[in-house]
């Protein structure tokens, strides 16, 4: 029996309120909080990636990430105006399928938050060791501020400590635990930094788009859709998913955001619609004015991104598919030299937007969990003065700013994108439970055509898992595993619902 302890909605709601977060966030800072989780990893890292996996068909698998996305949120909309909560896909769950579930949830949402930020601050390090490496636009000595090598990459990495990750993910965590609404500030300067930044790129790279460029249009084909396990459309569309997972952390702000029926919904959408728009323009314009086409095996496949194979073939080549900064390398090969670092600098400033993203995402799910008695209760201490969970923001900054000193992330990536799937899978499938459960309770939000947008998101979903690395879906089993042991050892027993406690 695994739909057990079902929590209440009205019981979640009582008990949000006797430990709250303080509201302060308005559709506007909801946007772009979305639009700054998600406008910045798929852009600025992916793109290479991605064209490597599909070439120019990579638009494609945008668009296939984006609808998957796009029918999740409308499923999230719904929940998340019913339950204006903390904790995201996780509470949901919990007040339909029950505790077990919601358990997995969570323990999936932590894995993928962890990995993400992790990620984006190996990613921001290269950008800015670039730099430091270069001349910063002839106001230096080239190298004359370059750190020495084994600080700019980790230990498993071949170096020794990647001291620029750690210290962003310090940075970020400070910036968290001083308050929300002051983050959200911040968040918007850099949203807009990206904005002018890509929005520059498109203007300069869509006149240049040769027709020629485009063909073939898609060298490794659609992919296998029960497991193509790397290359094609479906392939960059598993990878690339990570891209869009920002938006779901629009709904870990409900229990801080005012007026969340109608500002939550507007959040999740608005922000979805934007960067998908700004994803398939620059996606346009990157394929069709320098060229997108992968590298190819022997066997007449695209090479797998991130091998030794697809290193070597990448010696001298000044490929898309090559590049470590795609659209900076864009702009300097169509002769726009300064356009060009000055994109790459904008990296640099706009990346930390999405770290914050992902460490606030997380930090939300840990305090839910550990407000329901599933994880220690210190961990839902709310600082007196900056009103944020400080403790559990101590520490994921602490987890996220040393992996990111040590580990490379590289196709750990996809193991985050497992976490999502399961996430918005239970979240649709939650929506439909609950119509059938509870009709007549108030939806001041609903999810329109339920019946066929719900399983076109679970079946979306699983299309993608399927899609990911057979490395991804052994982690994330690994993964679930320990988490199942650390319910059964601690929060089986100590929940909220245990014996009857009512929270």
């Amino acid at each position: 029996m695994i739909f057990w302890r079902i929590k209440p909605l009205d019981q979640i709601l009582a008990t949000a309120e006797k430990k709250s977060l303080k509201r302060q966030l308005g559709p506007v800072q909801l946007t772009l909080l979305g639009i700054g989780a998600v406008i910045g990893t798929g852009i600025f890292v992916l793109t290479a990636e991605a064209a490597q996996k599909a070439g120019p068909a990579m638009m494609l698998s945008f668009v296939i990430a984006a609808v998957v996305c796009g029918l999740a949120a409308l499923a999230y909309a719904e929940l998340a105006a019913m339950i204006p909560v903390s904790g995201s896909a996780y509470t949901y769950t919990y007040g339909v399928m029950g505790e077990l579930i919601a358990w997995i949830v969570g323990w999936a949402l932590v894995l993928e938050y962890a990995i993400g930020a992790t990620a984006v601050t190996v990613g921001w390090s290269k950008y800015m060791n670039g730099l430091l490496n270069n001349d910063l636009f002839g106001l230096v000595k080239p190298g004359s501020l370059a750190l020495p090598a084994w600080l700019q990459t980790g230990y498993f990495s071949g170096g020794g400590f990647n001291l620029l990750a750690f210290l962003i993910g310090i940075a970020v965590t400070w910036l968290l635990v001083i308050g929300t609404s002051k983050s959200a500030r911040v968040n918007a300067v850099l949203v807009a930094i990206k904005i002018i930044a890509l929005t520059v790129f498109i203007v300069i790279a869509i006149p240049a788009v040769k027709n020629a460029n485009l063909h073939p249009f898609m060298p490794g084909g659609w992919g296998n859709p029960i497991g193509s396990n790397g290359v094609g459309v479906l392939g960059a569309a598993a990878s690339i998913f990570f891209a869009y997972v920002g938006f779901d952390a629009v709904s870990t702000a409900a229990e801080e955001t005012k007026n969340p029926n109608r500002n939550i919904p507007i959040g999740l959408i608005g922000a979805l619609l934007i960067c998908t728009a700004f994803y398939l323009l620059v996606g346009y314009g990157a394929a069709g004015s320098l060229g997108a086409q992968p590298i190819l095996g022997a066997n007449g496949m695209p090479l797998d991104p991130g091998t030794p194979a697809m290193t070597q073939a990448c010696i001298g080549s000044n490929a898309l598919v090559c590049s470590g900064e795609p659209l900076a390398h864009v702009m300097r090969m169509l002769d726009h030299p300064v356009i060009g670092n000055l994109i790459g600098l904008a990296a640099v400033v706009a990346l930390p937007s999405v770290i914050l993203m992902m460490m606030f995402g997380q930090t939300r799910i840990f305090f839910t969990m550990s407000r329901d008695g599933l994880l220690p209760d210190v961990l839902s201490s709310v600082h007196p003065r900056f009103f944020t969970p400080h403790v559990i923001t101590y520490l994921t900054g602490f987890v996220v700013s040393f992996c990111g000193a040590m580990f490379p992330v590289g196709k750990l990536a996809d193991t985050s994108n497992a976490g999502t799937l399961l996430a918005f899978a239970m979240v649709a499938i939650g929506v439909m439970v609950l119509r059938k459960r509870q009709p007549d309770r108030a939806r001041p939000f609903r999810t329109p055509l339920v019946w066929i947008v719900c399983p076109l998101a679970v079946i979306g979903c699983a299309l993608l898992f399927v899609n990911l690395s057979v490395v991804a879906k052994e982690v994330f089993v690994g993964w679930a595993v320990i988490g199942l042991i650390v319910y059964r050892l601690y929060g089986y027993r100590r929940s909220q619902l245990a014996n009857g406690n009512a929270g």
